[in-house]
């Protein structure tokens, strides 16, 4: 048995791989090393083979792999410390990504800083889902006047730990299975589809009728709303608009509730603004942000607030928010964070993001034409092809990897978030490989 042999035998027989049956486990690629936006394969077939990763692995490897910055930071803080706890003690690396993150968050339009001016550190995108959610019930609570549910809308998809499931998409998502056992919250339709549409627009006023009505229904005992501001991410890649986000955002604020937003996906340019909280002209009480922060090298995730939250959450009997991740405020993790953030300066990330989306909506548009795609979209640095039919996701996976790129397409969509390093060319071959794939196994 070959090396290769025995390493796909032993993934086989005993690692689990997301979102995956134990069973019948499907023949994981094994990635031999990476550098810029490629990845270097070693296929079943022991063909070795370079294919350009158009996921940014889920979407957080913003500037590509082995990136020198991030490299030497991590080098720099191994020299210091990898970790100590978050209890009790403080460290540089944790207090100046504070800072930068409470200089970046969004603030009302001519403020001279954000009112998100707390961060709570967390290990993973879900986990400060979690830990945001348990600031809205903490709050209301320690006021007098405990509420017990959250206001989200159908589509939505906010991490796989237990309190972020609940305000997952029950219907259409990946937690059905645990209806009954997860808490149950209140979720309107989910908004028309398009960046544009307007309030006067039919859909978008049979929509706001509709979210308004049942939010009344609830009123008294909403804690928060929830949601991904404009896009949608693994709840199906659906882009909204503006408008729709400041409905949910003013029902929250009209009946005493907090705007939550999960920016962990949207957040640090992927959608064209920095957050699409600006895009949406909403600076929201609580958010959270995730993937792209330590530009994919280690796990890290931060939740901010206002001073009034703080307040609200501090104040109760318990005089603290009940919540500490062993490794909170990870000072290699928090390192990397501050060097990422540097390099999106640096490399000018608006600038970055625009030419992927003039490049994907220029190299997706073909797509529009082929059989069983019902829709073509892109917005910043995200390209969808949805299908009109499940994807036939490794036969599509398969056909993309022999034209030079990695993509792991689910439900009906096959779609692709670039590093934003990712050269024109990249991006051309993302495109084609893409339209290619889909042309292939879904062409008849």
């Amino acid at each position: 048995m070959s090396d290769l042999d025995d390493l796909l035998a032993f993934d086989r027989d005993h690692l689990w791989h997301p979102y995956s049956s134990a069973l019948t486990p499907s023949t994981p690629h094994l990635v031999e090393s990476a550098g810029g936006v490629r990845l270097r394969l070693r296929l079943p077939s022991g063909e070795r083979r370079e294919v350009v990763d158009a996921m940014s692995s889920w979407w957080c490897a913003v500037h590509g792999y082995a990136v020198p910055q991030l490299d030497a930071a991590a080098h720099q803080q191994l020299s210091r410390m990898s970790h100590v706890m978050f209890g009790g003690l403080t460290h540089e690396p944790a207090v100046e990504l504070g800072r930068r993150l409470i200089d970046l968050a969004p603030r009302p339009e001519g403020a001279d800083a954000s009112p998100l001016q707390h961060v709570f550190f967390a290990d993973s995108g879900s986990v400060s889902v979690e830990v945001a959610l348990k600031m809205a019930w903490q709050l209301h609570v320690n006021a007098g006047r405990p509420r017990r549910k959250m206001f989200t809308i159908l589509g939505g998809y906010h991490g796989d730990t237990f309190a972020p499931m609940s305000v997952t998409d029950p219907v259409g998502g990946m937690h059905t299975l645990f209806t009954g056992v997860l808490p149950e919250q209140v979720f309107a339709p989910r908004p028309p589809a398009g960046l544009d549409v307007g309030p006067d627009d039919p859909a978008m006023v049979e929509w706001e009728r509709a979210t308004r009505e049942l939010y009344a229904r609830f009123a008294d005992d909403i804690a928060a709303v929830v949601v991904e501001p404009l896009l949608q991410g693994a709840g199906g890649m659906h882009v909204y608009s503006p408008y729709a986000v400041q409905v949910l955002a003013s029902l929250a604020r009209e009946h005493g509730a907090l705007v939550i937003f999960d920016e962990i996906a949207t957040g640090f340019g992927r959608t064209g603004t920095l957050w699409a909280a600006q895009r949406c002209g909403v600076v929201p009480d609580v958010m959270t942000v995730g993937k792209a922060l330590t530009g994919g090298y280690l796990t890290l995730a931060a939740v901010l607030c206002t001073s009034d939250v703080a307040r609200g959450v501090s104040g109760g009997a318990s005089g603290a928010l009940m919540h500490g991740p062993t490794f909170m405020a990870n000072p290699l993790a928090c390192a990397v964070a501050l060097a990422s953030l540097d390099l999106l300066q640096a490399n000018d990330w608006s600038a970055q993001v625009a030419r992927l989306e003039e490049g994907l909506a220029r190299g997706l548009k073909p797509a529009a034409d082929l059989p069983h795609v019902r829709d073509v979209r892109v917005l910043g640095g995200v390209g969808v092809i949805q299908l009109d039919e499940p994807v036939r996701t490794a036969e599509v996976a398969a056909a993309a990897i022999e034209r030079g790129v990695w993509v792991r397409p689910f439900r009906d969509l096959v779609y692709t978030m670039p590093p934003y390093v990712s050269t024109a060319e990249d991006v051309a071959t993302i495109c084609s490989a893409l339209v290619g794939a889909v042309a292939e196994v879904h062409g008849a």
